[in-house]
């Protein structure tokens, strides 16, 4: 019997129709208007998907805007400096503004014309979806709004310049930890504020129902292409394939379209300094249920069962909790968790630099670095990585606190 098979009416059984992935997902908010705002959010979002001019609309902008479909690109000079197992990646990295979070804002940026709001509001860490957001307030003729915490401003500067050239206003949230959590946190409270006239646009596959529906279905281009992609290139599927989690946007939208394939899928998640609660954000290995910022999920939780402090290298993984379709995959045991700790991923970052001329961002090279470590295997076989953003926003970062590269790569250069 193939157990793959399970998955072939996946995309018609979940999210269930109030929102749930198994006992996952929902809408946990208690605020009556919110409740009600939200309720018109799914509402207009389920209307407006069945539309055949809002699909032609949104197809029209992908490719002569968003300059998709992206490429996949064989790594063969990587590859075969690692062993025999093949290394492809989807380059998110040159979709317009840099990363795969366009695709879900011009979705959002349509709904919002639709629903007749004025306004974007929306969090961010890393700063590439608080960009590809103040892009497509641009392009649609609205106002934005972009919260993002002290400690991710100062670390994505080239990011906070980029949304404030587009227009946007970056909103600093300067309490707790100052970074992703924070950031949502004040995002949400302005949403509860502005609703009537704005819309809240999450930048990942979590929050209230339907934000983790949405996101899947305008994500889902990325996995759609690679795909076929793949096949056209070699005439079969990868062996495996991977991608970076934090909230899980980017991975659910490459994982989806290959659930019913005879494929190893992997989500690598942030390890960050080791184990021990603080210096991790790995929500998945290590993280239990809860609610958080409206939805059921698994999530990093203190004694008290509030979200515990969180740490990544990659501002855009520094999130407690995780999507709840990502729950829900790993507890049927279709996506394999494993984790990435920040030294591996640089260097897996600087390799990709020298041996392939692609910065990646540091986000990216967590689910590169499984890829590398899958290669030093030995097995033949081939992997696909999504390379979900490019790692312009990272560089002073990176030259700050690594470097260059030179003693990541030298061992490699004997």
């Amino acid at each position: 019997m193939n157990k793959y098979r399970d998955f072939d009416n996946y995309l018609k059984e979940y999210p269930s129709e109030d929102g749930y992935f198994g006992r996952y997902g929902g809408n946990y908010l208690t605020d009556p208007e919110l409740i009600k705002a939200f309720a018109e959010y799914a509402e207009g979002y389920q209307t407006i998907a069945q539309s055949a001019r809002f699909i032609s609309e949104l197809r029209r902008i992908r490719k002569d805007f968003q300059g998709r479909p992206t490429p996949l690109y064989h790594c063969e000079r990587l590859s075969n400096l690692l062993g025999r197992m093949q290394i492809y990646i989807k380059r998110e990295d040159l979709n317009h503004t840099g990363a795969h979070k366009l695709n879900h804002c011009m979705g959002e940026g349509l709904l919002a014309k639709y629903m007749g709001k004025k306004k974007l509001i929306a969090e961010t860490g890393a700063g590439q979806h608080g960009v590809a957001l103040a892009t497509a307030a641009a392009y649609f003729g609205l106002e934005c709004d972009i919260y993002m915490g002290e400690v991710d401003i100062a670390k994505q500067a080239p990011n906070v310049s980029r949304m404030k050239m587009l227009g946007a206003r970056v909103i600093p949230v300067t309490f707790g930890n100052k970074t992703l959590k924070e950031a949502v946190d004040a995002a949400f409270e302005a949403y509860a504020r502005e609703y009537k006239d704005a819309i809240y646009c999450i930048g990942t596959a979590a929050g209230p129902h339907p934000f983790p529906l949405m996101v899947r279905d305008f994500q889902q281009v990325v996995g759609d292409e690679a795909r076929a992609q793949f096949l056209e290139q070699t005439g079969h599927l990868p062996d495996k394939i991977c991608a970076c989690v934090g909230g899980g946007s980017n991975s659910i939208g490459l994982f989806v379209p290959f659930l019913a394939d005879p494929v190893e899928i992997y989500g690598v998640e942030p390890l960050g300094r080791g184990p021990k609660m603080g210096d991790h954000a790995a929500t998945v290995t290590y993280g239990s249920e809860g609610v958080m910022h409206g939805f059921n999920s698994l999530m990093l939780s203190d004694e008290d069962g509030e979200p515990a402090p969180v740490y990544s290298n990659a501002s855009g993984l520094d999130y407690p909790a995780v999507g709840p379709e990502h729950a829900l995959l790993h507890d049927l045991g279709r996506v394999n968790y494993v984790t990435v700790d920040d030294e591996e991923a640089i260097e897996a970052l600087f390799m990709l630099c020298r041996f392939e001329g692609i910065i990646p961002a540091i986000e990216s090279s967590h689910a590169l670095a499984y890829a590398i470590r899958t290669a030093k295997e030995g097995r033949p076989g081939s992997i696909l990585v999504n390379l979900s953003g490019r790692g312009d926003k990272d560089l002073d970062y990176i030259a700050e606190h690594y470097g260059y590269g030179d003693k990541y790569i030298e061992k490699y250069l004997k």
